[in-house]
């Protein structure tokens, strides 16, 4: 496992993200109310730019014909088949088998690292 710097705290706003590369992948880096979170820009549906795809919530569970939004800022949109995934763990909103690969994120004196590894 290795450290790879990739912004600086400020850099990132809330509600905004960038792509970086590392080892030859593609990750995403989101800022997601004040906490920094990682994904694979690869979704595993059909290999879509998953960090191209919106940035929204969801409708939370609820009685028939009620409906709650939720999450806000939390969950990426698939751009090709609107496939959700929850940017703070990588997992699906629709089944537990399917995830998108996340990274951990560490801050060191102002400073953005991703952790890799094989």
């Amino acid at each position: 496992m290795a450290l790879y710097p990739v912004a600086l705290e400020g850099e990132i706003p809330v509600g905004t993200n960038i792509v970086v590369e590392i080892e030859g992948r593609s990750i995403g880096v989101y800022n997601v109310n004040g906490e920094y979170f990682a994904i694979h820009n690869y979704c595993p549906h059909q290999g879509a730019e998953i960090c191209k795809g919106p940035v929204c919530g969801t409708n939370m569970e609820s009685e028939v014909y009620q409906f709650i939004y939720g999450r806000d800022q939390e969950i990426v949109r698939c751009p090709w088949h609107g496939w959700e995934f929850d940017l703070k763990t990588g997992k699906s909103l629709f089944s537990d088998k399917v995830r998108v690969r996340s990274y951990p994120m560490q801050i060191q004196d102002g400073q953005l690292f991703i952790t890799v590894g094989k």
